[in-house]
């Protein structure tokens, strides 16, 4: 059995793709200071960020009504259940 080929082909895509020992940022927005968690009574919940507690909390509401619906849970009962800012 050959070997060689799936080490070149892994040596070749690190190439290509590069390695990187930055961390990203995945889910907040540069500049954004603000997190909120929304949760149903059921079902799959949100979690948002935004440069204002208010922007913030609006959109983990719309993420939660949208995922708990999604999940067969019950959007309509979404809160925010957590919302902080950096200092």
């Amino acid at each position: 059995m050959n070997t060689t080929l799936p080490l070149t082909l892994l040596a070749l895509t690190l190439l290509l793709t590069g390695c990187s020992s930055k961390p990203t940022q995945r889910y907040a927005a540069q500049g954004a200071n603000c997190y909120a968690k929304a949760l149903p009574s059921s079902g799959e919940g949100g979690l948002a960020f935004g440069p204002t507690l208010a922007s913030a909390s609006r959109k983990s509401l719309d993420s939660c009504m949208r995922y708990a619906g999604r999940s067969g849970g019950t959007p309509k009962t979404c809160q925010v259940v957590l919302a902080k800012c950096k200092s």
